[in-house]
């Protein structure tokens, strides 16, 4: 049973592994990550980050395909303003029945307390994450689709972002992939 202070250890290892330098050992061979993140809320755009940031520093080839709302995790204004919803989210370290989650100003207090608790852990802010991840070489795929669904300009996105990939150019870097993950 992990106890508090062997928690905290494995945040922290967690966070000095997203921020330390790529290791000077890496593999001679490739090793591909291919993700795809549909989500555009906070809790939901961590997890892929994360992962990527992760891959990259252990020398992995990692693209993320960003579809539907994961979009929002890369867009230039929205990335800033990402919230998590109480309502419906079992998962919540404090159980807020749904009624009462859907009260106004539920979800703005549900953010402030995420985004407290990860800078309590000191865990990088997703404008960070994007920083580290295309400074370690994770190529960023917005969803042309998606993109004329919701019509956005391909320059609403962050600087470091690939050009607009339809998912049969995606598939092509994923099916060399050794791991695949949809979140």
């Amino acid at each position: 049973m992990l106890t508090e202070t062997t928690t905290a250890s494995v945040a922290t290892d967690c966070v000095d592994a997203l921020t330390s330098p790529a290791s000077p050992d890496l593999p001679t061979t490739t090793t591909r990550l291919a993700i795809i993140a549909t989500k555009g809320a906070l809790d939901w755009a961590y997890p892929p980050l994360m992962m990527a940031v992760q891959a990259a520093n252990k020398g992995w080839d990692v693209g993320i395909f960003f579809t539907f709302y994961g979009l929002n995790v890369i867009h230039k204004d929205k990335h800033r303003r990402l919230k998590v919803s109480p309502v419906g989210n079992p998962a919540m370290p404090m159980e807020v029945p749904n009624i009462l989650a859907a009260l106004p100003g539920m979800t703005a207090m549900a953010t402030r307390m995420m985004r407290r608790r990860l800078r309590q852990q000191q865990v990088p802010t997703i404008e960070e994450l994007l920083h580290l991840a295309i400074e370690r070489g994770v190529k960023l795929y917005p969803c042309g689709f998606t993109i004329d669904t919701f019509g956005y300009e391909e320059g609403d996105f962050i600087a470091g972002v690939q050009p607009r990939t339809g998912s049969p150019d995606f598939l092509e870097f994923a099916k060399d992939a050794n791991s695949t993950i949809f979140v």
